[in-house]
């Protein structure tokens, strides 16, 4: 029994579970991808997209079947200096393996945040959009038009530029910048 005055801390228990239940109440939204590495067009996306929910994942997706250039801890590790220095208070970023919405429901994630930049972006989305709606009815697919000072980026076409020794300028933040450069001098010292 408390005494009257006298303030009693909740317990660990008390304290998770409390936690939980605001976590539960907060609208989550996942916003998957390679990003490898990434760009400014994938950052106005987050942006835009943490001003519509509680809380934004950035899932950094491990193992893609594509050839990378940066392992997923170094992905992790890019974004986690953009949400800092954009400072995206509402934005964390986690490494996934396995389905989408598998991830999504493991973070209570109410939605899936996708940037469209073309109609052949389009026809992708549409239907991954369908088939995660067929394995999680729950989770909506947002999809986000990409900015018009964004529209020509792609991180392939990036690390060709970066490759080639091109101006990123206004493309990548400068902590991307550096890595580029230090990767490519890097294969280039192996050569």
């Amino acid at each position: 029994m408390q005494q009257p005055g006298r303030t009693v801390s909740p317990t660990p228990r008390d304290a998770t579970a409390r936690h939980q239940q605001d976590e539960k109440d907060q609208l989550i939204a996942v916003y998957p991808g390679s990003f490898d590495p990434v760009h400014r067009g994938h950052i106005d996306i987050a942006k835009r997209a943490a001003r519509l929910v509680d809380v934004l994942i950035i899932a950094v997706y491990s193992k893609p079947s594509k050839n990378l250039l940066f392992s997923a801890e170094e992905r992790v590790r890019l974004w986690h200096d953009v949400i800092e220095s954009e400072g995206l208070t509402n934005v964390r970023v986690e490494r996934f393996d396995g389905l989408v919405v598998e991830f999504a429901r493991t973070v209570g994630a109410k939605a899936i945040v996708r940037g469209l930049r073309a109609v052949t972006d389009f026809e992708l989305e549409f239907q991954q959009a369908l088939m995660n709606r067929k394995q999680a009815p729950e989770i909506e697919t947002l999809m986000i038009i990409t900015a018009l000072s964004y529209l020509f980026v792609s991180a392939t076409l990036l690390k060709e530029v970066a490759k080639l020794g091109g101006d990123l300028d206004g493309i990548v933040t400068p902590n991307v910048a550096r890595a580029l450069h230090e990767k490519f001098a890097e294969e280039r010292a192996r050569e």
